[in-house]
């Protein structure tokens, strides 16, 4: 039982970091780059000298043009092509993630697609680092480390007593992934600020920042609310629609309506109902077309599950 308890909690702490974590935290922002009019043979130097498997082709302003990678390389070696551009060859239509979006999007794409890295682009659309698997696990490594080592800054000056009373409602954009993630990470501040146990913080934080996700992807906005007393923490996720037909179905791991746009940002796995439920102590969910779907989970911060 202990080791089962162990492998939930270590769950806990990377479902959390993932969730916390933006792709702009974890990605090599050191970049190798060549230009369209650049030879195979140029580039083949590049790749050679730096140690890497692919180079981005940006325009002058670096945006993204498309991608040589080491299999273009051979295969101009192979049929006499290295002195010709890399405008010719190269992989257009190259699939890249938004350095903005939270680290859970990031690790979705390697899921569902064969490739060990992806370019990243800034708001303005250039490219402004790469984020590989290893990049994403150094990452994750250093900061349980640093969970481990340090342990977290748990009672700052203006820790809030365990009798105060504390309210706090976040709006929730529909279908805002750049904001997506920001009131659930206020949440965790308050947490941290209330002095809670780390295994107590990280379950409130999955649990918020599912709801939350849930409220961006699949409804028409809605809201976030945190309530505190002397026993325990309520959040509750009000949406204003289009409901849930089925809630059985819903509550079930693995079910899922998402969309094709919802799963392009690697969410949809039919796993947010099931994940706030196992963390809280108490859950309740109802649902309706005329009235949305509301969500209510609550922890009991002095005899619930740390």
């Amino acid at each position: 039982m202990a080791s089962i308890e162990l492998r939930h909690q270590n769950s806990l702490v990377i479902r959390e970091l993932i969730t916390r974590l933006r792709i702009s935290e974890v990605m090599c922002r050191t970049l190798f780059t060549a230009s369209p009019h650049d030879t195979l043979r140029s580039i083949q130097h590049k790749m050679r000298s730096h140690g890497i498997s692919g180079i981005p082709i940006v325009d002058e302003e670096n945006i993204l043009l498309g991608l040589i990678s080491v299999d273009d390389i051979i295969n101009a070696l192979d049929q006499g092509y290295i002195e010709e551009t890399a405008e010719k060859h190269m992989t257009t239509g190259v699939i890249s993630l938004e350095e903005h979006l939270p680290l859970a999007v990031g690790i979705s794409f390697f899921e569902r697609h064969p490739f060990r890295r992806f370019p990243v682009l800034n708001r303005e659309g250039k490219l402004s680092g790469i984020v590989s698997g290893r990049d994403i696990l150094g990452t994750l490594l250093a900061e349980i480390n640093t969970e481990v080592d340090k342990l977290e800054e748990m009672i700052p000056e203006d820790k809030i007593h365990s009798t105060e009373f504390f309210y706090r409602k976040f709006h929730v954009e529909s279908r805002d992934m750049e904001k997506a993630g920001t009131a659930s990470a206020e949440i965790k501040k308050f947490c941290t600020r209330s002095g809670f146990s780390r295994q107590m913080i990280r379950r409130i934080a999955v649990a918020s920042f599912e709801l939350e996700i849930n409220i961006a992807v699949h409804s028409d906005g809605g809201s976030m609310t945190i309530t505190r007393d002397s026993n325990s923490v309520q959040i509750i996720a009000k949406d204003t629609g289009p409901g849930i037909d089925d809630l059985e179905k819903a509550m079930t791991e693995g079910f899922s309506t998402a969309s094709d746009w919802v799963r392009s940002y690697g969410f949809g796995a039919g796993m947010g109902l099931p994940n706030t439920k196992r963390v809280a102590d108490n859950f309740h969910i109802s649902s309706s077309k005329r009235h949305g779907t509301m969500v209510t989970c609550s922890f009991d911060i002095n005899g619930g599950s740390q």
